[in-house]
């Protein structure tokens, strides 16, 4: 799944996010959602999430 669908992603779920630093090269970093920190239902870039480690960026996997 992607991460573009707000209602795929709950607190607790294992995901594949980039980094604001990262958004260039479109590299993985891989974590547990803590907070979702995009209102809107959808975003074509990807939901903001931050993580248990309090890295902050969007989803763009999310890891069954």
């Amino acid at each position: 799944m992607n991460g573009q669908n707000r209602k795929d992603i709950k607190p607790g779920i294992e995901v594949d996010i980039v980094l604001k630093v990262d958004q260039r090269t479109g590299k993985l970093t891989s974590g547990i959602v803590k907070d979702i920190l995009t209102n809107s239902s959808t975003h074509p870039h990807g939901i903001k999430v931050r993580l248990t480690d309090g890295q902050i960026g969007r989803v763009k996997q999310i890891r069954a």
